[in-house]
């Protein structure tokens, strides 16, 4: 269903989850020269992820959905473990991350900031954008309780940033790393969540703009 010949091909689309693993490449690419991608483009109000074709790489029927051409088309899904595969086989000299045996505290420690935006952030801002957004009825009580949520977890992510820290995991001040690209797409739409401003966390703020700022970043939200 794709074409190209680069090494990577990359289904996914617009969403904060598929603007995690083209950040994540435009940065390896930017920091490596490598790996090159090509990209199938999704847009999931059509559904095209349900498709037969499509369930038979990934099951569960969701993009960001990778293929690695130069191992053997070796199929992985869900976007914290492509973020995973990604940095256990191209980022070599762990710039993007820590060495789990002689960083192994670190490396927890960035695993924790993931798990959490993997279960909390991701999920709960999620269910705001759909009972706020696209519910076919409305439900009060649950727009309320998604929108608390997610005003929570940015406060989770303001209490950790407000600790002289300008990135989420890493010694001193942090270090730029998958903590931060996996859960950054997700705040980076706040709006859509119907949390006008992120006034209330100004260290929050302060990590999204420094983002914003990175070419990389840019690059990687304009995929596909």
């Amino acid at each position: 269903m794709a074409t190209g010949n680069k090494p990577l091909l990359l289904y996914t689309g617009a969403t904060p989850n598929g603007h995690k693993v083209s950040v994540f490449l435009e940065e390896l690419k930017a920091a490596y020269g490598s790996p090159d991608y090509d990209v199938f483009s999704i847009n999931i109000s059509t559904n095209v992820q349900k498709e037969p074709w499509f369930i038979k790489l990934n099951p569960n029927g969701r993009i960001p959905t990778l293929v690695d051409r130069s191992r053997n088309n070796f199929v992985v899904f869900e976007t914290a473990a492509i973020l995973l595969y990604l940095q256990q086989h191209y980022d070599k000299e762990k710039k993007f991350g820590f060495d789990p045996v002689t960083q192994a505290d670190d490396y927890s420690v960035m695993l924790q900031w993931i798990f959490f935006a993997h279960g909390g952030v991701g999920p709960m801002q999620g269910q705001s954008h759909h009972f706020n957004r696209y519910a076919p009825e409305d439900i009060p009580y649950a727009k309320k309780r998604y929108i608390d949520e997610t005003k929570r977890l940015y406060g989770v992510l303001e209490i950790r940033l407000s600790q002289d820290r300008d990135w989420l995991a890493g010694p001193g001040r942090g270090t730029y790393s998958l903590a931060d690209i996996n859960v950054f797409p997700w705040v980076r739409i706040h709006k859509h969540a119907m949390v006008e401003t992120l006034d209330e966390w100004p260290n929050l703020k302060a990590w999204v703009e420094r983002l914003l700022a990175r070419p990389t970043v840019q690059a990687g939200i304009a995929v596909p």
